[in-house]
């Protein structure tokens, strides 16, 4: 049977227009290259999905020690591979049926179908976030400020997303936007082309900013804000916006997912074998929805101790289960008879 066709972008795809408004949350993407959608998941089935992730961690493995209410566990020795940045990313957990309850959620899939203007849409398998308070056994988490896009691929191609699942004031770590910068992205590549501290970068689809990109970007009356939103919320930021994210810094851990979206139209039939390979081996993505980087499993989750970690097997605790719609975010549905 021949894979459905996508809808492409419709005529009132984000910066399209010159000058357009729309009197919603995408005018604040326009102005500022971010927005906070409040409510996109209802705070009830917010917090559920938080009891979900605590459970996950409590009974990781059958249980490894964890306890929410015992800072004395939240170290590695009890608790999944997590980075300095709270990023979690292996045991299947890309594809735990709360992360793709998530994904599913109306309020999140509809915003990114205003923002392209289509219902057809992918989903980026991406990682979760678990960033526990006061952590002693991690680096530490230093600024990154970084783009995540090609500075030679210009204009909006773009926007990331963020499923924030418990409360998150100034002290509760997340993600620091630099406010409108993307409005001066093709001038600072311009001026920068030949720059000589450039920051080293693992795929063209990533950009760092030097101390001097960074005063570059002071200079120009650039703001950076901490973002703070309630359970149930949605951060979306233009790809061109610099930003990176903080840890906790109080006494409440920040639970999150990442979560990604593009018009499938603008996937290639390779990249939707590629995304069907990674749904059918439960590997994770990065926020590309159509699977330009899929995780190497050749290269081991590493503990601090430099050896691989032995409860690593990419396999959710349960076996996907997907409704229509949810299958169509695959990518699968689009895929040709002929590819």
């Amino acid at each position: 049977m021949a894979g459905i066709v996508p809808k492409p972008s419709g005529p009132n795809k984000l910066f399209n227009n010159p000058g357009q408004k729309f009197g919603d949350f995408r005018d604040d993407i326009l102005r500022d290259g971010y927005v906070v959608v409040k409510g996109a998941v209802p705070r009830e089935r917010a917090e559920k999905y938080a009891e979900e992730m605590y459970s996950y961690l409590e009974n990781f493995k059958g249980g490894l020690g964890f306890k929410r209410f015992d800072p004395s566990t939240h170290t590695e020795q009890y608790l999944p591979v997590i980075n300095e940045k709270g990023m979690c990313s292996g045991y299947g957990v890309n594809h735990e049926t709360f992360t793709w309850d998530i994904r599913c959620e109306p309020g999140v899939v509809d915003a990114f179908a205003k923002v392209f203007d289509t219902e057809d849409l992918i989903v980026s398998f991406d990682a979760v976030n678990f960033a526990l308070p006061n952590r002693k056994d991690t680096k530490e988490n230093k600024p990154w400020p970084h783009q995540d896009q090609d500075p030679e691929k210009p204009g909006f191609r773009c926007l990331q997303g963020i499923v924030n699942l418990l409360p998150n004031g100034p002290k509760d770590g997340g993600l620091i936007v630099c406010k409108g910068a993307h409005h001066l992205s093709e001038q600072f590549h311009e001026e920068f082309r030949d720059e000589p501290d450039k920051v080293w970068a693992w795929t063209k689809e990533w950009y760092g900013f030097s101390d001097r990109g960074m005063r570059w970007l002071a200079d120009k009356g650039m703001e950076w804000v901490k973002v703070e939103c309630e359970p149930g919320d949605l951060l979306l930021w233009d790809s061109r916006t610099p930003h990176y994210n903080l840890s906790p810094t109080g006494d409440r851990p920040r639970f999150a997912t990442y979560t990604c979206y593009m018009p499938a139209a603008d996937a290639t039939q390779e990249d939707l074998l590629r995304k069907k390979e990674a749904f059918e081996k439960q590997l994770g993505t990065t926020h590309w929805p159509n699977a330009a980087h899929v995780r190497d499993v050749s290269q081991p989750l590493m503990r601090k101790d430099g050896t691989p970690c032995p409860y690593n097997d990419d396999k959710p605790r349960q076996p996907i289960k997907l409704d229509e719609r949810g299958m169509k975010l695959t990518g699968i549905s689009y895929i040709t008879a002929s590819a």
